[in-house]
């Protein structure tokens, strides 16, 4: 892998665990012959949508409790290891939004939240060892809570530290923090419902 590195570039590596890359899902259609990047890659539609809607939940419900970043914020564990979130949200009192820079954040957020995955998990033999690997290093970076929304499967996984992992189905409400629940389903219905109204 080290030596794959030196071949593909930089901007299709996803996540760095020990100085090894992981590359976003599908990497290997965005090159060409000289190992250049020649097309995005992005989330997919509902994915997309689920972060949007997320993100305007828990701003509204939150309000100053919480500093919400996104886009896949670079979440830096150890030297050589990094991870990337969708949503992670950091109490203001944890980082400095004047010091912000072009470096991965080094501070553990709170709760980190996930949409299925943009890393080629196709490559690893046991693709629940991804998400494993990924959740307990969070966890053990200080992570409070790490929740994964899998669409395929429209279930939930809730990961906490000390505590027994769940994995719920979307029509179950989901603590994001005390006193802010939300439940899957009604956030893509909320999502059909402005999308409905936004056409009328």
């Amino acid at each position: 892998m080290k030596e794959a590195v030196g071949t593909i570039p930089a901007s299709l590596i996803y996540e760095m665990v020990e100085d090894q890359p992981i590359y976003y899902r599908g990497y290997q259609q965005f090159l060409n012959p000289k190992g250049q990047k020649t097309g995005p890659i992005g989330s997919s539609f509902l994915q997309s949508l689920i972060i949007s809607n997320l993100v305007l939940f828990i701003n509204k419900h939150l309000g100053s409790r919480y500093i919400v970043l996104t886009n896949g914020v670079g979440i830096q564990l150890s030297k050589g290891t990094w991870r990337a979130a969708d949503i992670a949200l950091f109490e203001p009192g944890q980082i400095d939004i004047s010091q912000a820079s072009n470096k991965y954040i080094n501070v553990s957020p709170k709760v980190v939240i996930e949409i299925d995955t943009k890393a080629e998990v196709a490559e690893i033999s046991d693709t629940f060892s991804y998400y494993n690997e990924k959740t307990e290093q969070l966890l053990d970076f200080g992570v409070e809570k790490v929740i994964w929304i899998f669409t395929d499967s429209k279930k939930t996984l809730i990961a906490t530290q000390k505590k027994e992992w769940a994995l719920v189905d979307w029509s179950k409400n989901i603590k994001i923090t005390d006193g802010l629940e939300i439940n899957i389903e009604e956030v893509i219905h909320d999502i059909q419902g402005g999308m409905g109204d936004a056409n009328d």
